[in-house]
Order: C-alpha cells, then structure tokens, then sequence
C-alpha cells in the first residue's frame, strides 16, 4: 500500500533541485512531468518513495526527482527495485528505463519480476533507439528503419513490449505518449496503486535520432481504450497488443489482474512457518549476530 505525506504535497514538492538535461524536445520531459504529477495526486510520502534506473538516456529521471534514488548498471533496474521491495515492503518503489535498458540486457529481468508479480511499478520511456550511445538499432526499432548502425535499414523485427509483458503475466498494462500527459498521469497512478507487477509502456520519441517524424508519427496514429473496454478480458488486451503500430496506437489502461502479488504470497509463507516454528530470518541473523537489532536500531 502506498504510503501518503501527512500534508498535501504538489508537483513542486517532487521536483529535485537538479535539472534536467536532456535534449530539446525530447519526450522524457513529458513523463518525468507526469511522474511528478501522479506522485502529487496519490500524495505520496517521498521519504517512503524510491526510484531506481538502469543505464540511459531515460535512467537520468530518478535524479531530479525529490525520492529516494538509486541509479543501477545498465539493465539491472528491475531487480535492484525487486530488493528494496522485498527488503522493505512498506516503500512504494517505482523502477525507470529506457527500451534498450529494459527489453535488451533487461529483458530476463523483466520477465521473471512480471511472473513473478513483484509489487513494483516499471515504467519504459520507448523511443526506439540507443540514444546515449548515439543512435544505434534497440529492440523496439521499426524494420526498415535507417539509424546510425543500419544506414540501409534496419533487418530485425522489433519486440512487442505490451504483448510480451501480457504473455509473462504482469497483473497491470497501460500505454502512454509523452506527450499526453494527462493519460500518463492517470496511468502511472493507478499502477502505483496497483498491488502487483505494473508495466507502463510510455512512447517517448527522441527529437535528435529518430527525427521529428517520430512525434508526428506517433500523434497522429494514437487513440484511448475504447468505450466499453474491459480490460479484464485477455483477448481484448492481446487485441490491442497485436495491433499494428502503423495503424493505430492504443492508450490507457489494457490488462488488470487481481492475481495476488509476490508480496502477498511472501507473507502468508512466512506466517506458516512461523506456526511450525521455523525462525524467521531475523531470529537466523540473530543467531549469528547476537546484538543484531541493537546495530539494526542504531543506524
């Protein structure tokens, strides 16, 4: 459950006293403003809120928000987030990325956490390319497109972010663009509040190697979730995953399952060996560490 501040914050409270220092235009001004926006709306204690990134562009975001923050090695976002989870179930811990960071070395690691329904909310700022290391092919670059590493296209099929995240069980799906921030806002939120593993695929093109034409592109090809979506329904969200992204891009909310998180499922284990008398991790520690809570208390 997510902890709120005992008084109201706003966005500004949020905002880190670091700057942002992507390029002009780039899409990830969109979400950190709608990372500052959800936070806001849920209340959320920030000295109970942490942000942990991998390596990129989009991995900057942690630090300009006023959280705690912990930028990990390329990829390794999402189980560095799984470990403060786990060791602290009471923080609400958000884990940030980019497409390369979490669908290249990440992938492994998101596939087990979504199995897994690690109570943590991820967030991918997809701009389909590397745009740290200057613009080369990612995972979700389009067949056919020209970058710095494929000037005569690219060959490779991308992934499909949402339709794998479907297929290794995340609990919560939604779709976002940077630049509707008001989309991005609600869904954010609702991960956050989601009890399980949540996944945010945010659309946010890169002005300097993918061009302009990526915005443009995107724009004029999203929608909403349609009147009368039941994001319940599998074969309605494997609907909008399968869909073609020349065509059309779906926004909102696209799968929620109630299916318990690993939290959840931690807690009942242990309270049954606790009633067969097992020592609990702490009274092991203890064993080996007489004065273990005493330095436990101190710090």
């Amino acid at each position: 459950m997510a902890h709120q501040a005992v008084t109201q914050l706003t966005q500004k409270d949020y905002k880190a006293a670091l700057q942002p220092v992507w390029c002009p235009g780039c899409g990830d001004f969109g979400v950190v403003a709608a990372i500052y926006q959800a936070l806001a709306k849920l209340n959320l204690d920030p000295d109970r809120t942490m942000l942990v990134s991998g390596i990129g562009c989009s991995s900057r975001l942690p630090g300009y928000v006023n959280t705690y923050s912990f930028n990990a090695i390329h990829g390794r976002a999402i189980p560095i987030a799984t470990g403060i989870k786990v060791a602290n179930p009471e923080l609400t811990v958000l884990a940030v990325g980019g497409d390369g960071d979490g669908f290249a070395i990440g992938t492994q690691h998101f596939v087990h956490a979504a199995r897994r329904n690690v109570d943590i909310t991820y967030v991918c700022m997809d701009n389909s390319i590397y745009g740290l290391t200057k613009g080369h092919v990612s995972p979700t670059t389009p067949t056919d497109e020209v970058t710095k590493t494929s000037p005569y296209g690219n060959i490779e099929a991308p992934m499909n972010p949402v339709l794998m995240a479907l297929a290794c069980g995340a609990t919560f799906i939604a779709r976002s663009f940077s630049a509707e921030v008001k989309t991005s806002v609600e869904v954010i939120a609702q991960a956050i509040e989601h009890p399980g593993f949540a996944f945010v695929h945010l659309i946010s093109p890169c002005p300097v190697f993918r061009g302009r034409q990526q915005f443009d592109r995107v724009k004029e090809r999203v929608r909403r979730t349609p009147e009368g979506f039941d994001f319940t329904k599998r074969e309605q969200a494997r609907a909008i995953a399968f869909e073609d992204p020349n065509e059309q891009i779906t926004l909102g909310l696209i799968w929620r399952d109630q299916r318990a998180g690993y939290i959840a499922r931690q807690q009942v284990i242990r309270g049954k060996a606790a009633a067969k008398g097992t020592p609990s991790y702490e009274g092991l520690l203890h064993s080996f560490i007489p004065d273990f809570g005493a330095v436990g208390a101190g710090r």
